[in-house]
């Protein structure tokens, strides 16, 4: 970048620098760490400095007391565009936590619509939240991985960001089924050296046959197979770790298409490929822009050995997808980078019809996890066109991919010159032809349960609601007057102008009569449309609650200070029974706080409770990181022949062998003269978790007995919990 660039970027530090002060994540670190390291992801992938300016503000309108306005103002449109769409609903109030989440993933994919470089944020976002994962408890680190492997990272995928990709679900798998990682682990572990140097004589092999050919700046290497991949092959195709042929693989780098198919020809004649593994994604490129060239071979001492080729053009955009297309270069317009993205990702206007289609945001959800980020297939119209269809489909998923006229018009399909049923299921490479007819009754009933796309089953449905549609307003119309009634409301209050303008612009309605219809076809409930038309009055109500309780912090705030006031006059130490030192106060009752557990050797902070002194917790302890008015300064005080133990939570997880309790109990006791409890549970992936409470003398020996028990065999984590 040039100086004016990185001024752009500089003003943007800044800017969230002050926005986050005094604000600290659960890890303890200050909060424009996370904004830091999200903007150095995006220059990891060479971003425009309009989006890495974007990722250290990502999280100001929604975190803090900034507005969007502010973010216009300062930083122009194209910023303030980026920020809004990363910006979570967060001001919006929903009936469950599913529904705001599904909203969220909606306003997400279709701001990416408008601008690609909000996903892009937003991925970088999310990888540097996983990376710090750790510091979260295990519901919600498992709540998080799933989103991720269920949205994020094929997000990544069809976005041909790779290197985002891969590392999203090695995370992602880590926390959901940390039996089977660490067991992939330990394999990948256990013939590391020698599946090294087979790759290397490969590798030299590989070399030789292309300096032969006269063939230049032809770049050779090993390529690191990764777990999740491997994963998905042991689970999903039922193989064994062994019978895993491309996790022994070798890429090959040349400048041109032509040196790709001539390197091909090169390892075809030194090694015999094996049948069927043979791919051409150069003339049939993945719907994510990717492109190469993979075989696997018979290699060195009759072992199969999987060798990808591609050019370097090929190779970034493998590794950075669409983001190689927004990386900043002078004199590259943004009308020329968005065209090349439009030709490319014609997807997105995929996404636009499922919003259009959709009933609800979980409805637009499921459609796009299903239809867009799932296993595909690639099916040949008579005409020679390639359409692609999630796994599964059939032909009325083709039909009314087409159009819905043909869909509605469908009477048969002939796959491959031969008649077939409507439920066939496409395989890749089928040549499908819709057979139609001007004088078809229309779809049947029976349809919904034939097709798999959400847009099928949508067309098949607005099919039916048009027909019925007088009857299913009426009923729409009395079903929700009764819901209005049942729910406390008056209905006149409710069902005014205003509150159904608000409706229709929520639900991407017309008129009302669509939303009525809706509900007496039974797509829409009317919880969901009561919910926004009393939006208006349930922000009021809960803005008076605010209010008080506001007023009720500051109450309480004013007392304690007061208390303060009181005990600091005597300024003098005290040292209670637990060997604390509270500087500049005295007679204070002191506790040790039991969601932490301090042991001697923790550095350690003073919380003023209500009515209850100061209770000390580890300074990393997320209990007490928001809310620093009320923290004061404590310190230990135990003398060297002191021998009074101190409780501390230990926790364990690992593979639910035999014996692996009694192993970590042995292990414990060479070490701890006390154990005060020990408690254990499995989850459904035979996971073990034992919580063991030890009398301890200081954070010396704490250390030691949890270096010790990593060391178990089978065991995967050995950590001090916050309860």
């Amino acid at each position: 970048m040039n100086k004016e660039h990185v001024q752009i970027v500089k003003k943007a530090y800044e800017f969230a620098s002050i926005c986050h002060k005094n604000q600290f994540r659960q890890s303890g670190e200050p909060y424009i760490v996370h904004p830091i390291q999200v903007a150095s992801i995006l220059s990891t992938l060479r971003m425009d400095p309009e989006t890495i300016s974007a990722g250290l503000l990502h999280d100001v309108v929604e975190d803090t007391g900034a507005e969007l306005s502010d973010i216009k103002e300062l930083f122009g449109d194209d910023i303030s565009l980026i920020v809004d769409g990363v910006t979570k609903l967060g001001k919006i109030k929903y009936k469950s936590n599913q529904e705001q989440l599904a909203e969220n993933h909606r306003k997400l994919l279709l701001a990416m619509c408008k601008d690609i470089r909000v996903m892009i944020v937003k991925l970088a976002d999310r990888l540097h939240n996983m990376r710090t994962l750790k510091h979260l408890k295990p519901e919600k680190q498992r709540r998080i991985s799933r989103e991720t492997l269920e949205i994020y990272a094929p997000l990544a995928d069809r976005l041909g960001i790779g290197t985002i990709k891969w590392e999203l679900e090695d995370i992602s798998l880590r926390y959901l089924n940390p039996q089977q990682y660490y067991r992939i682990v330990n394999l990948m572990n256990s013939k590391r050296n020698e599946r090294v140097a087979y790759i290397a004589e490969a590798v030299k092999e590989v070399q030789r046959q292309v300096k032969q050919m006269g063939l230049k700046n032809v770049e050779v290497y090993g390529r690191p197979k990764h777990l999740y991949s491997i994963y998905r092959k042991m689970v999903i195709k039922k193989k064994q770790f062994k019978q895993i042929y491309d996790l022994l693989a070798v890429r090959c780098i040349v400048d041109s298409i032509k040196d790709c198919y001539a390197v091909l020809g090169a390892i075809h004649t030194k090694w015999s490929p094996m049948p069927g593994r043979f791919k051409d994604y150069i003339a049939m490129p993945k719907a994510n822009m990717y492109q190469s060239l993979h075989t696997t071979v018979i290699g060195p001492g009759g072992r199969p050995l999987e060798v990808q080729i591609r050019t370097k053009k090929m190779h970034k955009v493998a590794e950075y997808g669409v983001a190689a297309h927004w990386a900043y270069k002078e004199g590259v317009t943004d009308e020329v980078k968005q065209s090349s993205d439009n030709n490319r990702l014609n997807w997105f206007k995929r996404i636009i019809e499922m919003q259009e289609d959709a009933d609800s945001a979980s409805d637009f959800m499921e459609g796009v996890k299903g239809d867009l980020f799932g296993d595909h297939v690639y099916a040949f119209t008579p005409q020679g066109d390639v359409l692609e269809l999630p796994k599964g489909a059939g032909p009325l998923d083709m039909a009314y991919l087409i159009h819905t006229d043909i869909g509605n018009h469908t009477v048969g399909s002939r796959v491959n010159g031969k008649i077939e049923p409507l439920d066939y299921q496409i395989e890749t490479g089928d040549i499908v032809e819709i057979m139609t007819s001007s004088s078809s009754a229309g779809p049947s009933q029976d349809w919904v349960k034939l097709v798999s796309t959400s847009r099928a089953k949508h067309k098949i449905r607005q099919y039916f609601k048009a027909r019925d549609r007088e009857k299913n307003v009426a009923a729409g119309k009395e079903i929700l007057t009764k819901a209005i009634k049942e729910s406390g409301y008056e209905v006149n209050d409710i069902l005014t102008k205003e509150n159904m303008d608000r409706v229709l612009k929520k639900t991407y309605h017309n008129h009302e009569d669509d939303i009525y219809a809706e509900l007496g076809f039974g797509n829409k409930q009317p919880t969901g449309i009561i919910n926004l038309l009393t939006a208006d009055i349930r922000d009021k109500a809960e803005k008076k609650r605010m209010e008080q309780q506001q007023k009720d912090i500051l109450e309480n705030h004013q007392t304690i200070e007061k208390n303060v006031d009181e005990v600091n006059k005597s300024n003098k130490r005290k040292k209670s029974s637990d060997g604390i030192v509270i500087e500049g106060v005295d007679n204070l009752l002191v506790r040790l706080s039991h969601c932490c557990s301090p042991v001697p050797g923790d550095k350690v902070v003073g919380y003023i409770t209500k009515g209850r002194g100061v209770s000390v917790h580890r300074a990393d302890c997320p209990n007490i990181l928001k809310d620093h008015e009320r923290l004061v300064s404590v310190r230990w005080n135990i003398a060297d022949d002191d021998h009074t133990l101190f409780n501390a939570n230990v926790e364990v997880q690992g593979y639910n062998r035999n014996n692996l309790l009694n192993d970590v109990i042995k292990k414990v006791s060479a070490m701890c003269r006390q154990i005060n409890s020990v408690e254990g549970k499995v989850d459904h992936e035979k996971t073990a978790t034992i919580s063991l409470k030890l009398g301890i003398k200081n954070v010396q020996q704490l250390e030691m007995i949890i270096d010790h028990m990593k060391n178990i065999p089978d065991v995967y984590v050995v950590k001090r919990p916050f309860m």
